[in-house]
């Protein structure tokens, strides 16, 4: 288990496909109540929930986080978050998860995992975490980001298409997946070092992160590494729709 890092839940009211959408209902309470027990059942030192608007906070009250109000300007949770690290003065060191506030069916033993693996990767300023592809089509699938790594577990790229391509055997066919390559799907948890993150918002945007709408792309393409670790558990379904909600809701009662 990771000592001494901190989650930061970034929690945006003005969700353009589910305005309030931290405040919509799983299984009775506010999606944002389900995060913030997640990230409280793992093995951080502090929780802190990072909105622009007080309703998502006052949901939050009697579950063990902190809350801050942050600006409505932030253009990602990664600007959000930097807010939050920036308000607290936490040393350049600190280990600082950022679990995305509709990710209500992300296990806590994954938030851990990802803040172990930041800790113990001196070669690294940030680390991710990933599981395998077992249906081909997801890998064809744009919505489901895929990563290639290095022999040390370090990103190579980041896509939404195929990667890698199996020349041989999708030459033949497409069917199924080839079985001489691990094809691995990105899981968006983060964990950064404070000071990592300063640098990495002092950055212009690149130009893959912009064609391919991945903000972690911008980290490799300004010659930084990010590590890699391949998922202990398979996360639950995030929340993008209003059918997300029946599904996360499903999850939850499977996995008690």
């Amino acid at each position: 288990m990771a000592k001494g890092f901190k989650v930061v839940i970034p929690a945006r009211y003005g969700s353009s496909r589910l305005p309030g959408k931290p405040l919509l209902e799983i299984a009775g309470e506010p999606m944002i109540r389900h995060v913030v027990a997640r990230a409280c059942a793992s093995g951080a030192d502090e929780v802190v929930v990072a909105s622009d608007d007080a309703r998502i906070l006052e949901a939050c009250a009697g579950l063990g986080a902190a809350t801050q109000l942050t600006a409505e300007g932030h253009r990602s949770g990664t600007e959000r978050v930097a807010e939050v690290i920036a308000v607290r003065g936490w040393e350049a060191d600190t280990v600082v998860v950022n679990l995305q506030g509709d990710e209500p069916c992300m296990p806590a033993a994954l938030i851990d995992q990802v803040a172990s693996d930041l800790a113990g990767c001196e070669g690294a300023g940030m680390s991710t975490l990933a599981s395998p592809i077992r249906r081909v089509e997801a890998l064809f699938d744009p919505h489901v980001v895929k990563v290639v790594t290095d022999a040390e577990g370090f990103a190579l790229y980041f896509s939404r298409a195929p990667l890698p391509w199996h020349r041989d055997e999708f030459l033949g066919s497409r069917a199924s997946l080839p079985e001489s390559v691990t094809f691995l799907r990105h899981i968006g948890l983060y964990a950064y070092r404070a000071g990592f993150l300063e640098r990495y918002l002092a950055w212009p945007p690149a130009p893959l992160e912009v064609a391919e709408s991945l903000e972690q792309l911008r980290v490799l393409w300004h010659g930084e590494r990010i590590h890699v670790g391949i998922a202990e558990r398979t996360p639950g379904p995030g929340v993008d729709t209003r059918e997300d909600l029946g599904r996360a809701e499903a999850w939850m009662s499977a996995d008690d």
